[in-house]
């Protein structure tokens, strides 16, 4: 797949998901819905937010980072989106039960900042022995 065929697709599933939440968003009523109702809310999100930072955070990478490979830049974006959609719909469903607090808040960033470190030394210890 090329870059310019990846970035259209990507461009295009985000698009789809964020009509999708508009949609579910119009059409469900959050005090009469059942749990499926909340599941496509929570996961069209995800996928929406997923989608958005992972073109945005490639661009950025892309134009900043020049020095990187595009493939792992790619890697990089959509591993880091997937953490930043992970975080935000997790501090959603928090609230949505009364369970945010800024010590929540933190232990959530703090863990996923852990499996970022323990995903980015894993993947360059791949890198080292040679088996991509």
């Amino acid at each position: 797949m090329t870059l310019r065929s990846y970035l259209i697709i990507m461009s295009i599933t985000t698009a789809v998901c964020w009509v999708i939440l508009a949609l579910i968003l119009n059409m469900t009523d959050p005090f009469h819905t059942n749990w499926i109702g909340f599941m496509l809310f929570y996961g069209s999100l995800f996928l929406a937010i997923m989608g958005t930072a992972a073109i945005v955070g490639f661009l950025v990478r892309f134009v900043l980072l020049k020095h990187e490979l595009v493939f792992r830049s790619v890697k990089a974006a959509f591993r880091q989106s997937f953490l930043i959609g992970l975080l935000m719909i997790s501090v959603l469903i928090l609230i949505s039960q009364d369970l945010f607090s800024w010590v929540n808040l933190f232990l959530l960033i703090f863990g996923l900042t852990l499996l970022e470190y323990f995903l980015v030394t894993y993947d360059r210890n791949r890198i080292v022995k040679g088996s991509i």
